[in-house]
């Protein structure tokens, strides 16, 4: 079967995605949990795989940027990935097991072109084995005494790690593990009864997540750690994740309105979405437990305990104006409950664009700057609504110009657009976004696998804010944030304002729906979809962002530049290189010696404040920390360097947005020199003679 990407098959081209790991409620769903086999209990793949794997294989050699056939090259590559994916601590596989699975290390292209994936059965089932085998021994070792006054050390770092030996080895390292989670608790200032409690916890759903792995998640993983050895960002998802993408890339979801969490074989509501059907009906709270779900077709009620959160979602989600029965053990306690809930569409407004108008600075009339800060999560797009060409289908461009119109009015002096967190989104959003802060001309180029390089232009001659525009940017910043960013400094549009430089994604992703394209548009059995690398972006400039990101034009220092979060920290990146550069007008607002004054403004500031002498002090402990691969396990020692150091709880911090989900522009020593820079900038272009109004 071969296969030619048509207009018809393609989505409209994302560029990067930052799935979160909650599950939320929603979407049309099109499996029940019954319906997905679990690996531990199945002999063969489901019959529909061998399509799947067929047409995944033909559609990733034929449409790939790189236009690769998978080879032994590829097959060692994906084998290593795909004990990654299985195992990526090395805790539970043995040496002898790897040993006998690296006779195979040559041999996946040739079982894919046969549509044969036993090798991932037989993995995964090793793996369930060692884990049956190794539970036990878990929570064995946290009911045992521990000695913390030996002199010994745990290495951390898994890519310099061997799998273990033999079992006595594995018992071992899970002992040492043991006891740095107790240390860690300590440290936290937790009576080792709570710890000791929290661990038994933590491994038993580890446990029961791992061994319901179904048949379509095997399947991804696997045909996901093969793609991806030609690059990170080639997939394959099952249906149900490829659910999930939708969701987030149009911030709609058709369901409840909330959000669960597994806890100990149990499911926990953790959050109920504002407007939400739950919101609405008013009886489902944070904290109650989902215990049984039912459908409104007279079947029987579905008992969830040890049941994956997967599952769980599953049964809930289902079309607006559907109903569902939840069965719930408040929280507050008392007796079951049951609540009967009118699915209904969702919009997801945390991710959407949000704005305010911030006072800050002192104009020689007195009076505050006045500046307009937007947060964007991501560049979101309502594909369906897209594709149905509804006049109010909801998009990030659409937004920004209802925000950017509301700051003209309000006569704000400045804007300030924190992409800091955005992981990209869609290309089409990324280039109407940049249009409404120039005129027109080439935003991004795009190269494909033939070599050709297109512009993709914004046409629309109007501007809807003219004035000054600072971009805040962090490594985090992905894809489409790094395409805005950098056309806007190529067009010298405004100022990058952040981490050295962004994340370093440079392509372009389409998602290729496979029902669809195998059996046409009326299909409805879903068989997930293909997320395929068939272009490179490159700025107007000809530049590629892959790898080196886009540079901020006045750095700040921040603990996300120093973690190994960017592209060239990935498995197997693309390279880098250039396209030849497009003519664009030059709007002059940003120049070499403005920004060298910015920074040395800032630089200044910087060091005569003490919340950020504290941080500088925090990153130089972080680095320190990060080249130390060996934590010591006796007590003292260990105190002693956490004292010291705590990049774990730095990481954590930097990487949790939940501090953040319900402000626009936090109000922290960061973000105030951002706004410190935004004055500077306005004086330097009103000293230009370059501050240009509405």
């Amino acid at each position: 079967m071969q296969f030619r990407i048509s207009s018809a098959w393609r989505e409209i081209p994302s560029l990067g995605w930052w799935l979160t790991s909650v599950a939320f409620l929603g979407l049309s769903g099109f499996i029940v949990a019954e319906e997905f086999p679990r690996v531990a209990n199945v002999k063969d793949a489901p019959p529909d795989n061998r399509l799947i794997i067929r047409s995944v294989r033909n559609l990733v050699e034929e449409a790939h940027i790189s236009q690769s056939k998978f080879d032994d090259e590829l097959s060692k590559r994906g084998f290593e990935l795909f004990l990654k994916q299985v195992d990526p601590l090395k805790s539970y596989l043995l040496q002898p097991d790897v040993d006998e699975f690296r006779k195979s290390e040559e041999l996946l292209d040739d079982m894919l072109l046969k549509n044969n994936i036993s090798f991932a059965y037989t993995v995964y089932k090793r793996y369930l084995q060692r884990l049956n085998e190794v539970s036990p021994i878990i929570h064995e070792l946290i009911d045992a005494p521990l000695d913390f006054t030996s002199e010994e050390y745990i290495e951390t770092d898994a890519k310099d790690m061997t799998y273990a030996s033999n079992m006595d080895e594995l018992k071992d390292r899970w002992r040492k593990t043991i006891k740095l989670n107790f240390l860690s608790a300590r440290a936290d200032g937790d009576k080792d009864e709570d710890t000791r409690e929290k661990l038994h916890k933590r491994y038993r759903t580890y446990y029961k997540t791992r061994s319901q792995t179904d048949v379509y998640e095997l399947l991804e993983m696997y045909l996901t750690a093969l793609t991806s050895a030609l690059d990170p960002h080639t997939s394959y998802m099952a249906p149900r994740e490829k659910d999930n993408f939708d969701m987030h890339i149009s911030l709609k979801l058709k369901g409840i309105g909330a959000t669960l969490r597994p806890d100990d074989g149990s499911t926990i509501v953790e959050t109920i979405v504002p407007g939400g059907a739950a919101d609405k009906d008013g009886r489902l709270k944070v904290g109650d437990e989902i215990v049984g779900v039912q459908q409104d077709d007279g079947s029987p009620v579905v008992e969830t305990l040890d049941m994956k959160i997967d599952d769980v979602v599953s049964m809930i989600r289902g079309e607006a104006g559907t109903k569902v029965k939840l069965h719930v053990k408040p929280k507050m306690g008392g007796e079951r409950q049951i609540y009967e809930i009118t699915r209904a569409v969702i919009k997801l407004e945390d991710s959407a664009a949000q704005s305010e108008i911030l006072e800050h600075g002192q104009k020689p009339d007195g009076s505050p700057y006045r500046i307009g800060c937007i947060k964007l999560p991501s560049f979101y797009l309502d594909m369906e609504g897209a594709r149905n060409n509804r006049e109010d289908y909801r998009r990030t461009s659409a937004d920004l110009e209802a925000i950017l119109k509301k700051f003209n009015e309000s006569n704000v002096d400045a804007v300030v657009l924190d992409l800091s967190r955005n992981g990209g989104g869609s290309l089409p959003e990324a280039i109407a976004t940049t249009g409404l802060f120039i005129d027109y001309g080439p935003v991004v180029q795009v190269k494909d696998y033939n070599g050709q390089t297109q512009s993709m232009d914004d046409k629309d001659k109007s501007i809807t804010w003219r004035g000054p525009l600072i971009v805040k940017t962090s490594q985090l910043s992905a894809s489409a944030s790094e395409i805005f960013a950098g056309a806007i400094q190529d067009y010298q549009r405004g100022l990058i304002v952040g981490d050295p430089k962004t994340h370093g994604k440079g392509t372009v992703q389409t998602l290729l729906d496979l029902a669809p394209a195998l059996f046409g548009a009326g299909a409805t059995k879903p068989l997930g979809a293909v997320k395929l690398t068939i272009q490179q972006f490159y700025l107007p400039d000809g530049r590629s962002t892959q790898l080196e990101g886009v540079a901020a034009d006045v750095i700040l220092p921040s603990m996300t530049a120093e973690m190994d979060l960017s592209e060239s920290d990935l498995d197997h990146p693309l390279p880098m290189d250039r396209v030849r550069a497009q003519p664009h007008k030059n709007y002059m607002m940003v120049d070499s010696a403005m920004k060298q004054q910015l920074q040395q403004q800032s630089t200044s500031r910087i060091l005569a404040n003490a919340e950020f002498e504290k941080l500088l002090g925090r990153i130089d402990a972080y680095r320190k920390q990060k080249s130390d691969k060996w934590i010591p396990l006796r007590e003292s020692d260990y105190m002693a360097r956490r004292k010291e150091l705590r990049a774990e709880k730095e990481e954590e911090e930097q990487l949790d947005p939940k501090a953040e989900r319900d402000k626009v522009f936090v109000d922290n020593f960061y973000n105030k020199e951002i706004l410190n820079i935004a004055v500077d900038y306005v004086k330097a272009l009103q000293t230009a003679n370059k501050l240009v109004t509405k």
